[in-house]
């Protein structure tokens, strides 16, 4: 195994709904290394969102420690978890979250604005983000004058520009056609070939497939952690 990027050291998320104590997450231990493409798979209500959360330093845990390259994102204030997800994660989501307004690039270059990259520098690696993602001749355009795909390759365009040490993918086929998804899936693969770490959130085992490693949530525990044919072979 390589060098560790992500370690949960037994994570529990507790919310409390009314008199009734739900665990979102109850006791989740895992460890993610650089360069690896997991999925984290379960169903509604599984507590794979709540995991989610957690990784990409949207939320802290109720208890445990979350450690992100080492760093303890636990004990973290709001403005610290904002620049570790600024510095680190690369955020790719179901609905492409593109702000309509703004241009291409200027989507592109919005982490890297939020991170006090100078313009000219802003400029030059959100081009070259969208190069990579096949849009850089459309750079002008609003995101309502192109389709779900692109535009879902726009947000991975936005995900690759600060160089973040993990990707982080919300059901990223969610919102396309199966062809469409294809195109979106083998670009994720091909991030990881290039050493990218990936993790894809997702309810779809056919989705989970896709990956090297696929990490079962349910109930608020990891009910299954191993290789992709290991998984394959018990669905």
């Amino acid at each position: 195994m390589g060098e560790t990027l992500i370690e949960l050291r037994d994570i529990y998320k507790i919310y409390h709904m009314g008199d009734e104590e739900v665990r979102a997450s109850n006791g989740v231990s895992l460890t993610i290394c650089r360069g690896e493409f997991v999925a984290i798979v379960g169903k509604s209500g599984s507590g794979k969102s709540t995991l989610m959360n957690i990784i990409g330093a949207l939320d802290v845990p109720t208890e445990g420690e979350y450690l992100l390259g080492g760093e303890d994102t636990s004990l973290m204030s709001d403005d610290q978890l904002a620049h570790i997800r600024n510095k680190m994660i690369g955020f790719i989501f179901q609905q492409y979250n593109l702000l309509p307004k703004l241009n291409l690039l200027e989507n592109v270059e919005l982490p890297l604005l939020y991170a006090g990259v100078d313009s000219r520098e802003r400029r030059q690696r959100a081009m070259e983000s969208l190069k990579r993602v096949g849009l850089d001749d459309k750079w002008k355009n609003l995101p309502n004058q192109l389709s779900g795909g692109q535009q879902q390759r726009v947000s991975i365009a936005r995900a690759l520009a600060g160089s973040p040490s993990l990707i982080l993918a919300d059901e990223p086929t969610g919102a396309l056609d199966s062809r469409t998804s294809r195109e979106v899936l083998d670009f994720l693969k091909q991030l990881n070939e290039e050493g990218n770490t990936i993790i894809i959130i997702t309810h779809d085992s056919s989705i989970a497939l896709e990956a090297k490693r696929v990490v079962r949530v349910h109930d608020g525990t990891i009910n299954f952690d191993g290789d992709v044919k290991e998984y394959a072979a018990i669905l």
